[in-house]
């Protein structure tokens, strides 16, 4: 049976998904202005593919970022609904905010993946040289 202290087992998960999420956004930007800074430079037109990459790898984290925020979000809403004893509205609050943080989740794998075949591609570069 859920109640009202059921919600709150999720912030701290939540919350360090969300800070890992940001520091994965930080490393991302300042990668990004690196690039800026050496595709300014040499003009390689490899680097258009990497920023391709780079964009679509930040969209996701965009995702992740905000579908972890709502599943925060419907987890305070749903322990207000506890708390003024509307409990089926708050189960089902609370089963909406588990499915955005799966979905977040899943968004996660998604960016991992990209992220790992972008390194494969550095690697591959450099065995070959």
């Amino acid at each position: 049976m859920l109640e009202l202290a059921t919600p709150s087992l999720l912030f701290s998960a939540i919350s360090l998904i969300l800070l890992a999420y940001t520091n994965r956004f930080l490393s991302y930007a300042s990668v990004v202005r690196a690039l800026k800074d050496k595709h300014e430079q040499t003009r390689d037109p490899r680097d258009a593919a990497q920023i391709a990459n780079l964009r679509r790898r930040l969209y996701l984290i965009r995702g992740m970022q905000i579908l972890g925020a709502l599943s925060l979000l419907f987890s305070v809403v749903s322990m207000f609904f506890f708390y003024v004893s509307f409990i089926n509205t708050a189960v089902w609050i609370f089963g909406v905010g588990l499915i955005l943080l799966a979905a977040s989740l899943c968004l996660c794998i998604w960016e991992i993946n990209i992220s790992v075949k972008a390194l494969d591609i550095h690697l591959d570069n450099i065995a070959s040289k």
